[in-house]
């Protein structure tokens, strides 16, 4: 039974038998305020290649109440089950079918998303349909490369306002919005906002009389917060940039930008009518870093208007070439647009994206970036490190590899072969030969068909008067973790090599040399003969994606000057690298505080201060030797107060250091002072404590037991919202006792009524790294339940689960064999083995890492 799952094998079948023509599609969302079902019907024109087949078309239905196929109605309880409608005796040619079915509002971020809001209690919906979750509101062919045209007719509530792919129409006096028809799109990017959502317009003005309406749109309740401007100069300026680069117009008839509540995701690229989440309307104030990360959010999902909306993948196994574009084009528009605020984006990308692609790349589950996607299943869990952070560090290598221009001459060529039609990797690579010259075969089999990652090092012979003698550079293919898939493999790569001096006590690059490398050992003859520099960098400029050590030398003098690069994206690599020598055991968490606390105040990137935040923090509750681990964090913890205090008044760094001083707040006295800031009778000059903040320093307090229960209600009372209604969520389940663990538990586990976004807040509260006993009997209630839930719940609830509820926090080998036991007995299907494995495979890491901690407290 196949249940909600597709595979492959299926999708090609019905590809090869059908063509799609188009869909009408009716909903009755006038009870949308009260929830439940709502009316759906849906007309799909299509064309069969054979008389007589059978098919079937996807549903996801509580009720069905009449199918029609070329005028002959069929038995709704013979042909419906498993989510699928069978259709059979097809005529040869064009074929009709008309499906009348009762559809839900879901709370978890799934098909027609229903949100409440408590301020003015109007209900909000969206839809999110990728990757299978259209048929949950209409009856599709729900594949993206059986695309048609979709026209929507939607009858809704007096004074809503529906939006979807086509202009939205005039306000209709009979409440029923009727839609143009969309041009040729797959199902999962079709899309229906409804509500009394607040807008602001606007218009991008193009060259040769180019004009596009552009909206922003948000909940009334948001919009005193809602910087539209500024939203709409990032869009304008991506139009700008991607326009010329792709040498294509924007191809559809408006550009929407929707902030929508509860959304699982950063955004979605609905064709004319992108969904982001509503946190990027920010209630309080945050760093330059989360104006960064919404830009790039935005560029990423108006790049998508043409790679993958324009031109879809035929299959998922193509997901990473959509996300991974996306990625680098958007971060490539940021870095060298035309006054762009983030020319530093490529440093940023290094310390967040880089370092999500090498965890995610050294997990059991790492797998080639051209993945082998059998079903949805698999797709469902391959949003990951990899599709996304991995696959565009390689696009960038690529770009390097073929030159910028050829580059995007090659994407030119692609868009306009390809409009409105379904493609495979191989036509993009076809494209990219043809303008580069370069034969990409030997690129794409080493890069995109094998996993895990190289290690580059310097191998450098010097003289008595310090001049160089020789240097290679030594490549390794270190053996993929235990369990994945295929053989390690050296990779061509395409590096720079950056040569740095200590000048007025600052490192300065003086001479960069860039290079092809390949096989295990590349001579670099340029390098012969010169005075060897304080630093030698490889991969400078991060043009590929590798591991990077460094010498003896260079790494004593970063170790005592990593603050004192001059430019930020050597320091982000710098970085990056010692955080991945800390996960690898190679340097111990001690010695990566002490590293960290010795540069970090001279780091004036905000992204790559707050990263270290995150980095050192989880270093110490995970990587560090238990023994040691109060000391680490007491050390941590006065650091981040110092700095909090001597921070600037009002700046970016001040905010950051309020947040880290928070979160890890433990003695009597700093617990004291976080409330007296909280209270106002303490103050640091420049520091707004408003709502965010607020939330923040309680949720700390409530976790060790200093503010209660009444607390809570009285910041909940203070902020009547959505987000203080999560932020109080949080805090209720971060209560340290035994009683309150138990509620979390069965609101989540037991329960499921709470909303997506409820449902994680309520997770986030539960794990707490200061509660390890308190949490140590939910390792057995997880394994006792998690099946369950995989097999009963929607896909986005059941994942938070399994992955959020996972006890991470009990670093033991009683925790791994408990995972061992589970994973051997309970028969998981693949989806959910692999997320329980990705988990073990942390905690696994975390007992080396303590083991070398501890070995460097002996040493």
């Amino acid at each position: 039974m196949p249940g909600t799952n597709l595979t492959r094998e299926e999708a090609q079948q019905r590809a090869k038998l059908l063509s799609v023509d188009s869909y009408e599609i009716e909903l009755d969302l006038s009870g949308a305020q009260e929830g439940g079902t709502y009316p759906s019907v849906t007309t799909v024109r299509f064309q069969s290649a054979e008389a007589g087949a059978e098919t079937f078309i996807d549903l996801v239905a509580p009720a069905v109440h009449e199918v029609v196929l070329n005028g002959k109605a069929l038995d709704v309880a013979a042909v419906f089950r498993d989510s699928r409608i069978a259709l059979g005796h097809l005529a040869a040619g064009a074929n009709e079918l008309r499906v009348v079915a009762d559809c839900a509002y879901t709370n978890t971020g799934e098909g027609l998303h229903r949100f409440v809001d408590p301020v003015d209690e109007q209900a909000y919906l969206y839809t999110q349909f990728e990757v299978p979750d259209a048929r949950r509101v209409f009856a599709s062919f729900e594949q993206p490369d059986l695309k048609a045209t979709f026209q929507f007719t939607v009858t809704a509530p007096e004074g809503w306002t529906v939006i979807s792919n086509s202009p939205t129409p005039a306000a209709p006096a009979d409440n029923v919005w009727r839609f143009e028809p969309t041009p040729r799109i797959s199902t999962y990017i079709t899309a229906l906002i409804v509500g009394p959502y607040h807008a602001v317009h606007s218009s991008y003005e193009g060259v040769d009389g180019q004009s596009v309406p552009l909206g922003i749109y948000c909940r009334p309740s948001l919009a005193e917060f809602l910087d539209a401007d500024a939203i709409f100069d990032v869009t304008r300026q991506g139009f700008t940039w991607f326009q010329e680069k792709f040498a294509y117009d924007y191809p559809f008839a408006k550009y929407d930008q929707l902030f929508v509540p509860e959304f699982n995701a950063g955004a979605m690229e609905n064709a004319g009518a992108v969904t982001i989440r509503d946190q990027y309307v920010f209630r309080s104030k945050v760093t330059d870093a989360a104006y960064e990360v919404r830009a790039e959010t935005i560029l990423h999902e108006l790049a998508h208007m043409w790679f993958g909306d324009l031109v879809t993948m035929e299959w998922w196994n193509d997901l990473w070439l959509n996300e991974s574009f996306a990625t680098y084009t958007s971060i490539a528009c940021q870095a060298y647009a035309e006054g762009s605020k983030w020319p530093h984006a490529w440093t940023t990308f290094a310390n967040s994206m880089k370092t999500w692609a090498y965890r995610q790349d050294q997990l059991p589950s790492t797998h080639p970036i051209m993945a082998d996607i059998r079903d949805l299943d698999d797709v469902l869990v391959n949003f990951d490190g990899i599709t996304y952070a991995k696959g565009a560090s390689v696009l960038k290598q690529l770009v390097a590899y073929v030159g910028i221009d050829a580059f995007f001459k090659g994407v030119q060529a692609y868009f306009k072969a390809h409009a409105f039609g379904n493609t495979r990797l191989s036509d993009l690579l076809g494209a990219l030969e043809e303008t580069s010259g370069r034969d990409l075969t030997a690129w794409s089999k080493a890069w995109l068909e094998t996993a895990g990652i190289n290690i580059l090092r310097p191998e450098i012979e010097t003289d008595a008067s310090g001049a160089i003698t020789a240097f290679a550079v030594r490549q390794e293919a270190p053996a993929l973790p235990a369990g994945a898939k295929g053989e390690p493999v050296l990779r061509p790569h395409r590096i720079a090599v950056g040569l740095y001096d200590l000048a007025d006590g600052k490192l300065v690059r003086t001479d960069r040399i860039e290079l092809d490398i390949d096989g295990d050992l590349t001579a670099v003859p340029e390098l012969t003969g010169r005075a060897r520099p304080a630093v030698v960098l490889l991969n400078d400029d991060d043009l590929s994606y590798a591991k990077v050590r460094l010498d003896e030398v260079s790494l004593a003098n970063v170790t005592s000057h990593l603050g004192d690069f001059t430019e930020s994206l050597p320091r982000a690599l710098c970085w990056a690298s010692a955080w991945d020598m800390t996960r690898d055991g190679e340097l111990a968490t001690r010695d990566y505080l002490a590293l960290v606390l010795s540069g970090i105040g001279k780091e004036s990137d905000i992204g790559v201060v707050q990263s270290l935040h995150r980095q050192v923090k989880l270093a110490v509750d995970l990587y560090a030797d238990p023994a040691w681990q109060e000391q680490g964090l007491a050390t941590w913890t006065e650091a981040s107060l110092e700095h909090l205090r001597a921070a600037e008044p009002g700046s970016d760094h001040q905010l950051a250091w309020a947040r880290a001083f928070a979160a890890t707040a433990r003695t009597e006295e700093q617990l004291a002072y976080l409330s007296a800031l909280l209270d106002g009778s303490a103050e640091v000059k420049g520091l707004a404590v408003d709502t965010e903040l607020r939330w923040a320093f309680l949720e700390r307090l409530v976790a060790t037991g200093v503010a209660d229960e009444a607390a809570i209600a009285a910041e909940l009372e203070r902020d009547r919202t959505a987000a203080g209604e999560r932020h109080a969520a949080t805090a209720r389940a971060a209560r340290p006792t035994a009683e309150a663990k138990a509620e979390a538990w069965a609101s989540v586990v037991e329960g499921d009524s709470l909303p997506n976004a409820v449902q994680e807040a309520v997770i986030g509260g539960f794990v707490q790294t200061d509660q390890r006993e308190l949490l140590a009997p939910y390792t057995e209630k997880y394994f006792a339940a998690v099946k369950e839930v995989w097999e009963t719940r929607s896909h986005e609830i059941a994942q938070q689960i399994a992955v959020g509820l996972y006890p991470s926090l009990q670093v033991s080998e009683q925790t791994l064999a408990a995972t061992d036991a589970w994973l051997a007995s309970a028969e998981p299907n693949a989806a959910l083995r692999r997320l329980v494995s990705e988990s073990r495979a942390g905690v696994e890491r975390a007992l080396r890492a303590q083991a070398a901690d501890a070995a460097a407290a002996g040493a």
